[in-house]
């Protein structure tokens, strides 16, 4: 009875002093029950480390992002260390900023960024191609929440994919809009590509396309073999003549 008390002493020990031997991290924004920080493009997070249990001051800290170091300088590494994330960018989303003991590099915390950003999509851009040639369009529907949706018009009315021999592409990042050998009559005019944010609501980008003549084009490497020929052609000619006349001067 007593060895087994004894047993059951040391491992709670144990486990007091493993809890005592951690880190905690301090944010702002506040961090979620899952460990992830809530944050959009441009702000600002700030995260501070330091020992549990009341750890002298004297207690060296590591930060690491995504398993690489995050240089400190020294006064920013002993008893408590502070993280500054600013302005945020898109290459934060999902990055891990994990806090450690020097000295115990299993006494660890981390979080991980969540950036929100809009779909990139405003303003209007002016297109012309030439009638019978191939009409394509692109917006950038890059968004974190995804966007729920995206949609394509045409002069104020949703795209006719079947009367215009329109194509239409999602890959997540870009939506495409195309169609082989345009025409006037079904192609010109002002298309609009709007995507629904589950977060950010609806954003758009106006294409105003114009269709122009289509200019007859000349293959050049047939058009000079052409030129070659003609010129040798007249050359000899020229020659044959200057012996004619050459030789009716000589009789």
């Amino acid at each position: 009875m007593e060895l087994m008390f004894r047993a059951l002493l040391f491992h709670l020990l144990l486990y007091c002093a493993t809890q005592t031997s951690g880190v905690t991290i301090q944010t702002v924004p506040a961090v979620d029950s899952e460990g992830v920080i809530q944050t959009e493009l441009e702000k600002t997070v700030s995260l501070v480390c330091q020992p549990d249990g009341g750890h002298e001051a004297d207690e060296e800290l590591q930060w690491l992002r995504n398993g690489f170091a995050v240089h400190l300088t020294e006064e920013n590494r002993m008893g408590h260390s502070s993280v500054c994330v600013t302005p945020v960018l898109y290459e934060d989303n999902g990055a891990t900023f994990t806090c450690r003991r020097r000295n115990n590099a299993t006494a660890t915390a981390s979080v991980t960024l969540n950036v929100t950003y809009r779909p990139q999509l405003s303003g209007s851009e002016e297109v012309s191609v030439e009638e019978e040639s191939m009409l394509v369009l692109q917006c950038d529907i890059w968004a974190n929440p995804p966007v729920s949706s995206v949609s394509w018009s045409l002069n104020g009315s949703a795209v006719d994919l079947l009367a215009g021999g329109f194509s239409v592409t999602n890959d997540g990042f870009t939506s495409t809009i195309s169609a082989d050998k345009v025409e006037k009559s079904l192609h010109e005019g002002t298309y609009q590509c709007t995507a629904e944010s589950p977060t950010y609501g609806s954003h758009n980008k106006k294409f105003i396309v114009t269709l122009t003549d289509k200019t007859l084009t000349i293959p050049l490497m047939p058009f000079i073999a052409g030129l070659v020929v003609v010129f040798f052609t007249v050359l000899l000619a020229v020659a044959s003549r200057w012996n004619r006349i050459r030789k009716l001067k000589q009789e």
